[in-house]
């Protein structure tokens, strides 16, 4: 094959062919993949309609028990499931990711659709501000407001919000070896959903996840420790968000 550490013509030849039949092959099946993942995509958004369509009706399923029954524990779970079934953004090469994709923002005039999930700061009963876990009802178009229905409160809290008052949450998880640029850096002030419960709090980014399946690790503000701040404490990236305050001092 070889003469004096040079390749032969014909073995050039040979491996260049190869080559080629490898490249075609390997693009073909990324094109089966990239089918069968936008086919999963609409699958998974005909449940959600017909989610929201029993809801509406008073229908329930057993993955979908109606809220004023529904346990904390197993609401806590089906917020993961919704962390851990997230898409992976897997673009073309020199695709750059899309809105909503980790922590790029929705675009200024983005609307979020009837049950998408947001980051929506309310009210308190003692009369403070919190941003909590809730679901789009309705987007009215004249006003520029939301209803939204808080995600913890068993159906009986519907809030009108005006848009500067609703974060749309990730529709798609970045991936950190291919697009590191779609990720909170270290030291990134955030809104995150603290665990095991359904609002969002203020917190530094400790460390960005490293690999697709990570978690981002994060310090949330907390006065009751020394530096002010949390233990470092993992949450999944649909649940982090921009924050446009102010660091604290």
């Amino acid at each position: 094959m070889q003469t004096e550490n040079k390749t032969s013509p014909y073995y050039r030849t040979k491996l260049r062919g190869l080559y080629t039949t490898a490249k075609a092959d390997a693009e073909a099946e990324c094109s089966i993949l990239r089918r069968a993942l936008d086919k999963i995509a609409e699958i998974k958004s005909l449940l959600e309609e017909r989610r929201i369509a029993a809801r509406m009706a008073g229908v329930y399923s057993d993955n979908d028990p109606p809220r004023k029954t529904m346990r904390r524990g197993v609401l806590m779970t089906l917020l993961q499931q919704s962390a851990m079934t997230l898409p992976l953004w897997i673009g073309k090469p020199g695709e750059s990711p899309p809105p909503l994709c980790g922590a790029i923002p929705a675009s200024s005039d983005y609307v979020a659709k009837q049950g998408d999930k947001v980051a929506a700061r309310v009210k308190a009963v003692d009369g403070d501000e919190q941003w909590i876990l809730a679901e789009v009802v309705s987007y009215n178009h004249s006003t520029n407001k939301y209803e939204v229905d808080d995600i913890d409160e068993e159906g009986k809290e519907r809030h009108t919000l005006s848009r500067r008052r609703i974060i749309p949450l990730p529709q798609w998880e970045a991936n950190p070896e291919t697009d590191p640029e779609a990720l909170f850096s270290k030291d990134q002030l955030v809104l995150a959903l603290y665990p095991q419960t359904t609002c969002f709090y203020r917190a530094l980014i400790h460390t960005p996840p490293h690999r697709p399946q990570d978690d981002y690790s994060v310090l949330f503000e907390d006065t009751s420790y020394a530096d002010g701040y949390s233990p470092p404490l993992n949450v999944a990236q649909r649940y982090v968000v921009a924050c446009k305050e102010n660091k604290k001092k």
